[in-house]
């Protein structure tokens, strides 16, 4: 597949999955759903933020670094776009749940950053 086509229908799913968040976030009534409604929500937020964020970060990392092999960006892109998204939707769900404090968000800024620590320390080593 080319870096083209790849935009073109990497644009166009994130598009799709930002459709469904929305008519999933329209129909869905918080005060009276069960677990399923809120895991339509939030897994349809997930996976639109993936999309968006790896979209987003590998045109600015085509933009800057344009001496790293195109397959190179595209695999770090979707990786972080992937924990960031992640990292989003616990903290949507902490503050949903009323269990967001600055002690939980710490815990889970440093959670994730050791986690891409440890991912790019794995990739150097292969």
């Amino acid at each position: 597949m080319t870096l083209k086509n790849y935009l073109f229908v990497m644009s166009i799913l994130t598009a799709i999955c930002w459709a469904i968040f929305f008519f999933v976030a329209d129909i869905i009534d918080p005060f009276s759903t069960n677990w399923l409604g809120f895991l339509l929500f939030y897994a349809s937020l997930f996976i639109a933020l993936v999309g968006f964020f790896t979209l987003v970060g590998f045109l600015i990392r085509f933009v800057i670094l344009k001496k790293s092999p195109v397959f190179n960006l595209v695999k770090l892109s979707f990786r972080q776009s992937f924990l960031f998204a992640l990292f989003l939707i616990l903290a949507l769900f902490l503050q949903a749940n009323n269990l967001l404090t600055w002690l939980n968000l710490l815990f889970l800024i440093m959670t994730f950053s050791v986690l891409e620590i440890f991912l790019l320390s794995n990739k150097k080593k292969r």
